[in-house]
C-alpha cells in the first residue's frame, strides 16, 4: 500500500462502511439466464427481468451487439412443471427465417407459439396443463413432458405426443408409466424415443430408468431398460448421428458420460472422479453437446470449480479449455467448431457466451447486467476444506466451502478487529454453492462482513458418496458443517464467532432455523422461506418433493417421531437468538404457514423476531422490489443485532421482543 493510498483508506468498524453496492444495484443485477436454445445456428435464451415483476421475455441477438426481445411484455416465459421449471422453450424449424418458438406462459401454463422473427403468440393447449422440455417429433408434432392439472389429486407426469396445427390438443399420452419423466428424446431417424423417468419416493439425484423404445404408428413399442436402476442416476440422454445413445450416469460414484449402441452394453466415454453431470432440479438441465464429429464438448465440475472439456468418444481423450468461468451451464452446440453456453465469472457477471473449440477462445455474446465492480471492490472465493463432525464410523471428515473475506479498497478496520462472518447455507438441499460472483454476496463482503458458502455433506459436486451423507441426516450433518466452519474461521483469524449469523434459503432456511435451535453458535439467523415443521411439509408440499423427505429423513408416517425430533418448530426451548424471516405469499413449494408458524412461536416466546411477507412472490423472489426490501431489512436488522450503525440510510424494520 502506497502512502497516497493510506491516506485515502478510512479506518472503520467491520459492517459500517460504506458501499457503493446498493441493494438496486443488487436487483439490477439480478438478471436470470435460462433455457439456452439453438436452432439453425441462432440462439435463443430466457432473460428474467426484476424491474418488470420478474417476468421471463425470450431474446435473440439483434446482429448489432444487443438483443432482441420476441415476446411482448405480456409474456412471462416459464413453466411450473415440479414447481421448478425449466425447458420452457423450444426454437425449431431452422433458424429466424422461418422457423417457429414454443414457449410456456405463466400465467396459464399453457403452451403458446410465435414466429422466431417475433410476432403474436397464439396458444396451442388447453388450460389445466403444464409442459416443459419440448422437442420436435414427426412433422407437426411436438414430444413433451406433460403436468396433468385437469383434475383433483396428484398431478400425473406422461410425455405426450402434440399435433402443432391443432390448437386446443391437449397431447396424446406416449409413456405415463411413472410418477416423473424427462428428457424425451427421438433418434436423428425418428425411429425411437430415449427418455428418462422416476417413481416415488425417488428423486432424479437418487434412482432414474433410462429407457429406448421405438416409435410406431399406434405411439410406442414396448419400452427396454438402457441404464438406471437401484442407486443409479441417469441423465441428459443424446443421440449422435451415428445412432449411439451417450447419456449421463452416476455408476461409478461420479456423474459421468457413457455410450451404448442397441445390442450393446453401456461403456464410460471418460472415466473421471468429477461431476458431468448435476442435479435435475430444472428440466431440460444441459451439461454437454455433440459434435457431430466425433467430439463432445462437456461441463465438469471438480471441488466445486466448473471446467470445459472437447472429449474424443472414441478414446476418451479429453482436452480441458483454458478459460476464465468458474460456472458453466445450457452447453449447446452453435457451429461446427463453435459452442454457446451461459458462464458466470469470479469477477463479473454471468453472461452467454460462446467458446471457438478449435482455439479454445470465447467471446461473450450477451452479459444482461452491468459486468463487474470497481477495481479492488470484488471479494473472489477461496475455497476452503475444513474438519466437520467425524462420520457414523467414528472415522474423521472433512467438508467444503467458499470463503469471502470483507474487501472495500476505500477502508481498513481497526487493528485487532475480526469481521462479523455470515454463513450462507445453500437450497436444495441436493445442490451446490458456485465461487461464482454474486452481487449478493459483494454486497455484504464490502460492507465489511466476511462470507461463507458451506458446500455441506449432501452438497453435489463432490461425487455420490458425499453427497449421500445427508440421507436420513437432513438436519444432523448440514448443521454440524454449518457450525464447524464458523469454530475453524475464527480460529484461522478469519471471522469473528461471536458475531456468526446463519442465513438461507428453501432447505438452506430450514438448517437456518435448525441451527438457530439445536445450537448456540449463531448470535441471530436470516431465514428465507424455510421449513419449520417436517411433517406439515411432507403433507402439504407439491409432488415433485413429496416423498423427497424419506431419503432426508426417514419415510413418513412411520418416521414420525424423527420429523418431530428434526421439526425447529418443536425445539421452541432451544431458540434465544434473534431471526428474520421471509416469505413469499405464494410459495408452492414451502408455503407460507412454515414461516408464519415458527415467526409467532417465537414472538409469544419472547424471541426477538421480524417477519416480512411479499404479496404475489413464489418459492424465490424475483421482483425488483422484494429483493430491494429484503436485503435492506437483513442489514438494518444486523445493525441493530450486532450494535452497529449501517453507511446505508434504511428504512426500518419491526422487531418484536428487542430490548
Amino acid at each position: 500500500m502506497t502512502d497516497a493510498t493510506a491516506a485515502e483508506t478510512k479506518t472503520a468498524a467491520y459492517g459500517t462502511w460504506a458501499s457503493p453496492i446498493t441493494a438496486a444495484r443488487l436487483a439490477g443485477s439480478e438478471i436470470r439466464l435460462g433455457d439456452l436454445m439453438v436452432d439453425g445456428g441462432v440462439p435463443y435464451w430466457l432473460e428474467s427481468r426484476p424491474a418488470e415483476k420478474g417476468r421471463y421475455a425470450v431474446v435473440t441477438p439483434d446482429g448489432a451487439g444487443g438483443i432482441r426481445e420476441l415476446t411482448g411484455p405480456e409474456v412471462n416465459a416459464r413453466t411450473r412443471v415440479h414447481e421448478y421449471g425449466g425447458g420452457a422453450l423450444l426454437a425449431v424449424g431452422g433458424g429466424l427465417a422461418g422457423g417457429r418458438l414454443y414457449f410456456s406462459n405463466f400465467a396459464d401454463q399453457r403452451l403458446y407459439t410465435v414466429p422466431e422473427a417475433g410476432g403474436a403468440p397464439q396458444p396451442l393447449t388447453p388450460e389445466g396443463y403444464r409442459y416443459a422440455d419440448c422437442v420436435a417429433g414427426a412433422p407437426g408434432h411436438l414430444i413433451c413432458v406433460r403436468e396433468d392439472h385437469s383434475a383433483p389429486g396428484e398431478a400425473k407426469n406422461a410425455i405426450v405426443s402434440l399435433a402443432v396445427d391443432q390448437p386446443g390438443d391437449a397431447g396424446t399420452v406416449l409413456f405415463g408409466g411413472s410418477d416423473f419423466v424427462a428428457y424425451p428424446r427421438p433418434s436423428p431417424d425418428g425411429k425411437r424415443l430415449a427418455w428418462v423417468a422416476w417413481s416415488h419416493p425417488n428423486m432424479p439425484w437418487d434412482t432414474t430408468t433410462l429407457y429406448v423404445a421405438d416409435i410406431t404408428p399406434e405411439g410406442l413399442g414396448t419400452p427396454m431398460v438402457v441404464a438406471g436402476g437401484h442407486d443409479e442416476s441417469v441423465l441428459e440422454p443424446q443421440w449422435d448421428a451415428d445412432g449411439t445413445l451417450y447419456f449421463v450416469s452416476d455408476r461409478s460414484d461420479w456423474w459421468n458420460l457413457y455410450a451404448w449402441r442397441a445390442g450393446g452394453k453401456a461403456r464410460a466415454v471418460a472415466p473421471k472422479a468429477a461431476e458431468f453431470g448435476g442435479p435435475l432440479w430444472n428440466l431440460g438441465l444441459t451439461t454437454y453437446a455433440l459434435t457431430g464429429k466425433g467430439q463432445a464438448v462437456a461441463r465438469y465440475s471438480s471441488q466445486g470449480l466448473d471446467r470445459l472439456a472437447v472429449i474424443d468418444l472414441k478414446t476418451g481423450k479429453a482436452h480441458d479449455l483454458d478459460l476464465p468461468f468458474v460456472g458453466i451451464t445450457g452447453v449447446r452446440l452453435l457451429g461446427p467448431d463453435q459452442a454457446v453456453m451461459i458462464a458466470s465469472f469470479a469477477d463479473a457477471t454471468p453472461a452467454v457466451v460462446t467458446v471457438n473449440l478449435a482455439t479454445g477462445t470465447h467471446a461473450v455474446l450477451r452479459r444482461p447486467a452491468p459486468e463487474g465492480l470497481e477495481a479492488g471492490l470484488v471479494s473472489r472465493a477461496r475455497p476452503i476444506e475444513f474438519p466437520t463432525a467425524p462420520g457414523p464410523d467414528g472415522q474423521a471428515r472433512t467438508a467444503h466451502a467458499f470463503y469471502y473475506a470483507p474487501t472495500n479498497p476505500a477502508f481498513q478496520a481497526p487493528a485487532g478487529e475480526k469481521p462479523p462472518l455470515l454463513v450462507k447455507v445453500h437450497g436444495g438441499p441436493t445442490s451446490a454453492a458456485k465461487p461464482s460472483m454474486d452481487m449478493s454476496v459483494q454486497y455484504w463482503t464490502s460492507r465489511g462482513f466476511a462470507v461463507v458458502d458451506v458446500n455441506y455433506g449432501g452438497s453435489t459436486g463432490y461425487g455420490r458418496a458425499y453427497r449421500n451423507r445427508l440421507r436420513g441426516n437432513w438436519g444432523i450433518t448440514d448443521v454440524q458443517d454449518a457450525t464447524a466452519v464458523v469454530a475453524y474461521l475464527d480460529k484461522a483469524g478469519l471471522a469473528d464467532a461471536n458475531r456468526a449469523a446463519i442465513r438461507g434459503g428453501s432447505a438452506g432456511g430450514y438448517t437456518t432455523l435448525a441451527a438457530l435451535a439445536l445450537t448456540k453458535v449463531f448470535k441471530a439467523g436470516a431465514n428465507y422461506y424455510g421449513v419449520s415443521d417436517m411433517e406439515s411439509l411432507a403433507k402439504d408440499t407439491h409432488k415433485f418433493e413429496s416423498r423427497y423427505l424419506d431419503s432426508l429423513v426417514a419415510p413418513y408416517p412411520a418416521g414420525k417421531a424423527v420429523y418431530d425430533a428434526r421439526s425447529p418448530l418443536h425445539h421452541l426451548d432451544g431458540f434465544s437468538a434473534p431471526l428474520i424471516t421471509f416469505q413469499g405469499s405464494e410459495d408452492a413449494v414451502v408455503p407460507p404457514a412454515q414461516s408464519r408458524s415458527i415467526v409467532n412461536a417465537l414472538k409469544a416466546k419472547g424471541v426477538p423476531v421480524a417477519y416480512i411477507e411479499f404479496e404475489g412472490e413464489q418459492h424465490g423472489f424475483r421482483k425488483a422490489d422484494s429483493i430491494i426490501r429484503s436485503q435492506e431489512a437483513e442489514l438494518y436488522f444486523y445493525g441493530r443485532i450486532f450494535g452497529f450503525t449501517p453507511a446505508d440510510a434504511l428504512p426500518g424494520v419491526t422487531i418484536d421482543n428487542l430490548k
